[in-house]
């Protein structure tokens, strides 16, 4: 393995060092978190305490609806129906009624917006088949996002018979910075007012951050009496894009100042950055049908670092000096390691950008043939 050092301005860290950071301030909420919406952890507060999220697990219906729509089992213009059950939501509603029809793009409005109970199921039913098997698959894909501690029970958030839905402030941040991943959402969850059922039904964002803070993007509030005042609060200013979890708050106005404190914190300690990545060079092959292979750094496009860290940084790339085909387009083929002081304060694996295949045994006769070749050609010299 070759090491290259550089020294670089580079922002990222995975881990951040509270030590080195100002204190934060005294929260309302009994739990929160603080997220670069790359997913890197940024601050935390009882972070895996388990707590009824109320609406903000829609946050999760829609991850899945937006997945959905990325695979092509539905389009924007897929007309969703509203069944019975949908419609008994109660709640927060755009008040469906049984047989119904809407688009998914008039449904994903009322549910970022509205936060409407019955389009949520309704959804759910569509993609599904029923709601329950829907909530499985919410569970399933919150355990693939690394969530411990969440355990949905339907699609809203609403409270079941004898049973709530369980999640923590970590758990929704991470749905969170997957869901962002489709910057399609924020042209849902970035609407203050419109209307659905052509004109005929008001919406108003229950997001009321997104007219007093400054970059405010989303995501999604959410308030029943057992859970308090919630809300996942994404924002972007100067390229850092950023993701406030505030769970069970006193009152609205102690979410709004937590989200708020979260959300100023981490804009005023933290800064985006893409690392550049020039010492990369191809990496030559042996036995494949190319000669070489691209090295890139997996994952975000930029990472999140202290700013006061900002200046101190210094990267070290592990990479072989050679490879052997087949190489797997991803494959990972080592690592940076970013270091402060000393300190390791992010590592970044490498992947290979493209595929490499090996030589066949034509392709290998071939070559070793023009070898011989080649050698009794400087032997005659």
């Amino acid at each position: 393995m070759k090491k290259i050092i550089c020294t670089a301005l580079l922002s990222g860290m995975l881990t951040v060092q509270a030590a080195a950071l100002p204190e934060m301030g005294a929260l309302y909420a009994k739990s929160a978190a603080l997220y670069a919406a790359n997913g890197q952890e940024l601050y935390v507060y009882n972070a895996d305490e388990q707590l009824q999220p109320a609406s903000v697990t829609k946050i999760m219906t829609m991850l899945l609806a937006m997945e959905a729509l990325e695979r092509g089992e539905v389009t924007l213009d897929t007309m969703i129906t509203g069944s019975e059950y949908a419609c008994s939501m109660g709640g927060t509603q755009i008040w469906l009624e049984p047989g119904e029809q809407l688009t998914l793009d008039e449904m994903l409005k009322a549910i970022a917006v509205g936060s409407a109970n019955d389009c949520a199921v309704a959804v759910a039913e569509h993609l599904a088949g029923t709601e329950a098997a829907f909530v499985e698959r919410m569970n399933t894909r919150a355990r693939e996002l690394g969530c411990t501690n969440t355990t949905f029970i339907n699609a809203n958030g609403l409270d079941g018979e004898g049973q709530k839905t369980l999640t923590s402030a970590r758990d929704l941040a991470l749905i969170s910075c997957e869901l962002l991943r489709h910057p399609k959402i924020l042209e849902y969850t970035g609407i203050w007012m419109d209307t659905v059922r052509g004109g005929k039904f008001g919406l108003a964002n229950t997001n009321k951050m997104l007219k007093s803070y400054q970059g405010l993007t989303g995501l999604k509030t959410g308030y029943i009496r057992e859970a308090g005042f919630c809300i996942s609060a994404s924002a972007e200013r100067d390229g850092l894009s950023l993701v406030a979890v505030v769970m069970a708050a006193p009152t609205k106005e102690n979410r709004t100042a937590d989200a708020t404190a979260l959300l100023n914190y981490g804009f005023a300690n933290f800064t985006a950055y893409m690392p550049a990545a020039d010492d990369l060079a191809p990496i030559p092959v042996t036995l494949g049908t190319a000669e070489t292979v691209q090295p890139v750094l997996e994952g975000s496009d930029s990472f999140v670092i202290e700013k006061t860290r900002a200046g101190d940084m210094q990267t070290a790339f592990d990479l072989p000096e050679t490879l052997t085909a087949p190489i797997q387009a991803g494959q990972r083929l080592g690592e940076m390691t970013v270091s402060a002081g000393g300190e390791t304060v992010l590592t970044v694996p490498i992947i290979a950008e493209a595929g490499v295949d090996a030589l066949g045994l034509p392709e290998l006769l071939i070559s070793f043939v023009r070898g011989l070749a080649g050698n009794v050609v400087k032997d005659e010299k």
